[in-house]
């Protein structure tokens, strides 16, 4: 169960977190969690490159290890990265300090001071450590690539249907969510440019 639209509870559950930009600009900010693979983020590149936009990428940091020339790729084409954890893991689920000695793995890595909890979830316990030095990104509009039933083109019309000024945008830099992320990225993109949006780095 996922809402694609980030409800307003949620806003006030971790009011310190960020989950949109200024609504009074039309600037929008385009995220990827999860990488980088071989079987996705080239394209991811290609196509932000096709279209000359930037992006965020919240990385992982047993991919970044995997996959270090991606990961330089992605730096060298002008992305910014932020930190995922290094595995992935649910903070609800996760001690605090077995969650933050994880989060300062993947730090290690990425040296960014944005932070995006997988799943969004995340103990306030944890968060309370963590908003000192890092802002944490949570996100406005979740596409819902990552859902093996959603076809393609739902995909793309959660996309467009509700972004508006501000928006930060989640799609997913994983095996699961390539069809979907391949079909309803380049649309996407195409139909907010077409709408004047801007893309905006974090």
């Amino acid at each position: 169960m996922y809402l694609v639209k980030a409800p307003f509870f949620l806003k006030l559950f971790y009011p310190k977190s960020i989950w949109n930009k200024s609504r009074k600009e039309n600037k929008i900010y385009l995220t990827f969690d999860d990488g980088p693979i071989p079987e996705l983020t080239p394209f991811v590149l290609d196509t932000l490159k096709q279209y000359n936009i930037k992006a965020t990428f919240f990385c992982v940091g047993e991919n970044i290890k995997k996959n270090p020339h991606l990961f330089e790729r992605i730096l060298l084409e002008g992305h910014q990265v932020g930190n995922h954890t290094y595995n992935h893991l649910k903070g609800w689920q996760t001690t605090d300090a077995h969650f933050l000695e994880n989060i300062e793995k993947c730090q290690e890595l990425t040296k960014s001071n944005l932070f995006r909890p997988p799943y969004g979830r995340a103990k306030k316990s944890q968060l309370a450590k963590l908003y000192p030095d890092y802002q944490i990104i949570m996100w406005d509009v979740l596409t819902g690539d990552f859902d093996l039933s959603l076809s393609p083109e739902k995909c793309y019309k959660n996309a467009i249907k509700h972004t508006e000024n501000g928006s930060i945008i989640v799609f997913h830099d994983n095996i699961k969510a390539i069809p979907r992320v391949e079909y309803a990225l380049p649309k996407t993109i195409a139909y907010l440019l077409s709408k004047n949006y801007h893309f905006e780095l974090l």
